[in-house]
Formats: C-alpha cells, structure tokens, sequence
C-alpha cells in the first residue's frame, strides 16, 4: 500500500507538468503565458484581477508574463483575448483533454474524487501555513 506524501505528490507534479510542457513547447507558448490566457477564457477580469489570480497560483510576479502575452498576440491590453489567443486556447485545451483521458481515463471515477478532496485539503493546509508565516 502506497501512503501519500510530498515526495509522491511532487512527483506526480512534475511529470505531468512535464507533460503539459511539451504541449505548450509544441503550441508556442510558455507556461506562464498559457496560465494568463486560460485565466482570461475562463471569466472576464480586468488586469489587476488577472495578475492577483495568478500572482496566487504561482506565487510570483506575473506583470511580465501577461506583458509577454500581450506581445505575443494572445492577449488585448484590457484583457481579452485575440482570435490567436482564442485559437491557441482551443488548441491546447483540446490536447490537455487528450492527455487528461490519457492519464486518468482508467481511474475509477471514486478514486479520483478521492484524490481530488484530499489534494484540495493538502492545498488549503498548505495556503494556510504560508499565510501564516
């Protein structure tokens, strides 16, 4: 029986992190990059809500990658996206889908609610450590 802990949740991290990489790499766009454009197709936000959300999802300054989206043609100045941006986002959420039937499809629907609830706890214990500090 295998016991969950940071090593495995790291690993677990990387690989497909490494995964999803190479998609972005074939796409031509840089993870943080590709984290602005999800974020704009997903809601509308203005750029203070845009570089708040990801400033919290990868605990760093985010100013320069949605500058670079911008540059790119993938993001507008007031934060929407372009028809590249748009075409983009099709395109990599589409292969995302397809790795992600890759990877989960043969997990029991149980088993990964399971995981899910456990890793959001892990996320939030681990927020609230940060905060703390």
């Amino acid at each position: 029986m295998t016991t969950l802990n940071g090593r495995i949740l790291g690993q677990a991290e990387r690989a497909t992190r490494a995964v999803l990489d190479r998609l972005l790499t074939r796409a031509g766009i840089p993870f943080e990059q590709w984290v602005a454009v999800n974020l704009t197709a997903t809601g509308s936000l203005t750029r203070d809500e845009l570089l708040a959300q990801m400033s919290a999802g990868l605990r760093t300054d985010p100013t320069a990658h949605v500058d670079a989206a911008e540059r790119a043609g993938l993001l507008t100045g007031d934060i929407s996206l372009t028809a590249l941006g748009r075409a983009r986002h099709e395109e990599i959420t589409a292969g995302i889908s397809r790795i992600t039937t890759e990877l989960y499809g043969d997990v029991p629907p149980e088993e990964l609610e399971i995981a899910g609830r456990v890793l959001l706890r892990v996320t939030e214990r681990a927020n609230a450590a940060l905060a703390a500090a």
